[in-house]
């Protein structure tokens, strides 16, 4: 037995432990916590401005991916630190939990969901440069990895002050990659000006020979934002409700309306970090929404003797933004992105009931039209309600019919068990004898999927494809998803390499996101790649996947190789199928993932909903983009 005793026992000084352990502190070293390390430098520009003490804020991307980020507030202080001795900047970005926001009285409310801050940008940093703007004089520090390099340095004269921070995330930390993406900076971006109203915020991609560059400004706030997110939809109610209060420090500000759709789309919001899994905000809107709606189509006569709306009635159609701010958020949940502050309920409810209770009586017309939607919303609910039963069955195979259409694999283990949704009888055909029938089950689907965006739930449980597919997965669908229900973690879409084929891969992903949107979280959604071409010279057999690498083949090859086109699935016969296609130790499998669910609705809804005009803009803009298109 070796020893083991004090000596064995290690310290971590400083900042050893973030280098040391950086998914801690930041939650991966793979993209996702290379891009957080821009928030937590945008973050403290952001409480900066929440203070009052900023209005300017720019994103540069700089060659070789680096990082700059300035604001026109305060500066850190240079000062020296009375317990540390060092000046304040050098103390706050080489000791953790260390800064303005612990006093509660430097800062209002902070963002971060962390709290950890500068001092771990700069430990995973290869070099980090801080630049400080006040008494009219500009000081400058230099880090590397962490460890100060220079002392913090009077380098010029100032008429401004403000922060600007430069960093280049460190290669040696961020293996996966330490490339950014600028769609996802510039999303959030976005994001962050309409919960920020007045902050003007800036984006600038310098990278590449032209700079990329846009600038958001939102003084209608999250009323703009709900406009945004909107946009194209038909709006049930004209005017967007609007409410805002302050209460013992924390101030909460809510935004929705009605469209014509039948998805809700609720975004809630503490202290500037998405919180995806709800809380206690989240539940507060929901029941004040639910009473309050109740109530008024209850006075006015609109509803039957003991009826009533649940709350999924009141929420068709609706899109709504919480935007709360708490100078203590409790956040919880299995990714931290819950709200658990048991006061806030209270006073969400609160706010919300006086709100949309005096916006219903100032506005009559709107309030009918409301309460219409969510009339016709429990309609559909209890046509559906008989509809949905057939969902319910303990097994696929209990459906008349359903048994000799879904070929069921073997297992009963749904982390091995896949299923291959399969466009048409002929491809479904040689899938069946190609397959690997213990683990790969195969659902064939008769021509196109009902757009479920056009179309409520009552008519959707009543198609037959739909239908089939719900009771395969096992899951159940929408409020009623069930993810430990999964009969299969791969559910692999595999259609034609065509238009159609391309058309009913994307019904299928709007079925997903609308009613099995955590199918797609957990990541059990994939996207079959079905070679394009046979290339055959002799013995020698390439199966090829995009029209450069049949370049690169038909280069490699001598003479005139015999080039097969496949325009469908059902070309290739059950050998072929398997080998390129549906073989693990070959095939080739997108998954598919939501990076942002907002950007994802926005898409959903322009692509496969009643509005015309947004459609043909975004065709005309994208059609430089469009290759491989088959006539």
């Amino acid at each position: 037995m070796s020893n083991y005793d004090a000596s064995n026992i290690q310290i971590l000084e400083g900042l050893e432990a973030v280098r040391k352990r950086p998914g801690m502190y930041i939650g991966s070293t793979g993209a996702r916590g290379l891009h957080h390390l821009v928030w937590e430098i945008v973050d403290n520009s952001i409480d900066e401005a929440l203070g009052g003490y900023a209005s300017n804020i720019t994103l540069e991307l700089l060659e070789d991916d680096v990082i700059r980020v300035t604001d026109d507030g305060r500066g850190i202080p240079v000062d020296l630190h009375p317990k540390t001795k060092r000046p304040a900047v050098e103390t706050i970005l080489t000791t953790l939990h260390s800064g303005g926001k612990f006093d509660g009285k430097s800062y209002k409310v902070s963002g971060g969901l962390h709290g950890v801050g500068a001092s771990v940008v700069n430990a995973l940093s290869e070099w980090y440069l801080v630049e400080i703007h006040r008494d009219d004089k500009s000081y400058q520090q230099r880090y590397e990895r962490g460890v100060p390099v220079t002392d913090v340095t009077v380098v010029g004269e100032s008429n401004h002050t403000g922060t600007v921070v430069t960093f280049k995330a460190d290669h040696l930390v961020f293996t996966e990659t330490i490339v950014y993406d600028y769609e996802i900076l510039r999303n959030r971006i976005q994001q962050l000006a309409f919960l920020n109203k007045g902050i003007k915020i800036t984006i600038t991609d310098r990278r590449g020979a032209t700079p990329i560059e846009n600038t958001y400004l939102y003084e209608g706030g999250i009323v703009e934002y709900v406009e945004f997110l909107n946009a194209g939809k038909g709006k049930v109610n004209h005017d967007i409700v609007y409410m805002d209060k302050e209460v013992e420090g924390i101030t909460l500000e809510i935004a929705l309306q009605y469209n014509d759709s039948y998805a809700t789309n609720l975004y809630s919001f503490a202290n500037n970090i998405p919180t995806h899994e709800g809380g206690m905000h989240e539940d507060g809107f929901k029941m004040a929404l639910t009473r309050i709606l109740n109530k008024y189509a209850n006075e006015n006569n609109m509803l039957k003797k003991d009826d009533s709306f649940l709350g999924e009635d009141t929420r068709e159609g609706l899109t709504a933004i919480i935007s709360l701010k708490h100078p203590n958020p409790q956040f919880e949940g299995q990714t931290k992105t819950k709200l658990g502050n048991p006061e806030v309920r209270q006073i969400t409810s609160q706010v919300v009931g006086e709100g949309l209770e005096r916006y219903l009586l100032e506005t009559p017309n709107d309030a009918k039209l409301i309460v219409d939607k969510c009339l016709m919303a429990s309609r559909a609910r209890l046509a559906a309600k008989k509809a949905r039963e057939a969902t319910r069955r303990k097994s696929p195979l209990d459906a008349l019919g359903f048994a000799s259409k879904l070929a069921d694999c073997r297992s009963k283990d749904p982390q091995i068990s896949e299923i291959y949704i399969v466009e048409g009888d002929s491809a479904g055909g040689s899938a069946k004898q190609g397959r690997e029938s213990e683990y790969q089950a195969i659902l064939p689907l008769r021509g196109k999927v009902l757009n479920v965006e056009k179309a409520r739930l009552d008519k959707i449980l009543n198609n037959k494809e739909i239908l089939s597919l719900i009771q395969a997965l096992g899951t159940g669908i929408g409020d009623e998803f069930d993810a430990e229900k999964a009969r299969y973690h791969k559910v692999v879409i595999m259609t034609d390499a065509d238009i159609d084929g391309a058309h009913i891969r994307t019904l299928l992903l709007t079925f997903f996101f609308r009613y099995m949107k955590p199918l797609i979280d957990l990541g059990y959604v994939y996207i079959a790649q079905p070679p394009l071409y046979k290339v055959q010279q002799g013995k020698r057999v390439e199966y090829v996947y995009t029209d450069d690498q049949l370049a690169k083949v038909l280069s490699e090859m001598n003479g005139r190789p015999n080039i097969q086109r496949y325009k469908g699935l059902g070309e290739m016969n059950p050998e072929q199928l398997w080998e390129t296609t549906m073989d693990p130790e070959f095939r080739t499998l997108l998954q598919v993932s939501l990076s942002d669910a907002m950007d994802a609705d926005q898409v959903f809804s322009m692509l496969m909903g009643e509005e015309v005009e947004p459609r043909k803009a975004f065709i005309q803009e994208n059609a430089i983009y469009a290759n491989n298109i088959d006539a």
